[in-house]
């Protein structure tokens, strides 16, 4: 039996919803590296892992990405 469920795709209005974020600052954090970055879901689609955002909630204010998981 699995007791972790799957790890959903956010796509960008649930993120926003969920962090209370602006569109703006969403972006500015992710170009920072304070946010997690979004991943692609097909040519024109792209949205995040819940699992990344849920990470994010935990610690807003001194979360960074770890930049061995975009190789």
């Amino acid at each position: 039996m699995m007791t972790d469920a799957p790890d959903r795709i956010l796509r960008l209005n649930t993120v926003l919803d969920r962090t209370g974020l602006s569109r703006s600052t969403l972006y500015r954090k992710i170009q920072c590296g304070s946010f997690p970055r979004q991943i692609a879901i097909s040519t024109r689609c792209a949205g995040w892992r819940e699992s990344a955002v849920n990470e994010w909630m935990k610690n807003p204010m001194f979360y960074q990405v770890d930049d061995r998981s975009h190789v």
